[in-house]
């Protein structure tokens, strides 16, 4: 079963730190594993409320950031998955591509749409 990857800020977490509540619901109609990914430091890590998300977060501090493949490279190893074994969604757009760069299937997700069912459609199709 593939893991979902979620965009943390812009994506499942508000700016105010708080949970983008129709896209947490879709989600846990989901029984898949979900992995919210960020770069925040400790700093914004806290600002945010990452520790609140209900899924487990994974960052690098900006060290490198999710425009670099070693991003999606150290996390796959950590996790022990390939390309293949995730979707991600992402709001950056260079963030997406550099995910794509690497095998792995990314949805550009346009945060100031939060349209759930364009999201739920990339899910469908690529969680099957």
């Amino acid at each position: 079963m593939k893991t979902i990857l979620v965009d943390a800020i812009n994506g499942l977490v508000l700016e105010d730190g708080s949970i983008l509540e129709p896209m947490h619901k879709l989600l846990e109609g989901y029984p898949n594993k979900k992995l919210v990914l960020t770069s925040a430091n400790d700093e914004q890590f806290k600002h945010f409320k990452l520790d609140q998300v209900p899924y487990e977060v994974f960052t690098l501090k900006h060290d490198p950031e999710k425009t670099d493949p070693l991003y999606f490279k150290i996390l796959l190893e950590k996790y022990g998955l390939k390309a293949e074994d995730v979707v991600y969604f992402e709001h950056n757009a260079e963030a997406a591509k550099t995910a794509q760069s690497v095998g792995i299937t990314t949805y550009f997700y346009d945060h100031t749409k939060e349209d759930m069912n364009a999201l739920k459609q990339f899910l469908d199709e690529n969680l099957a």
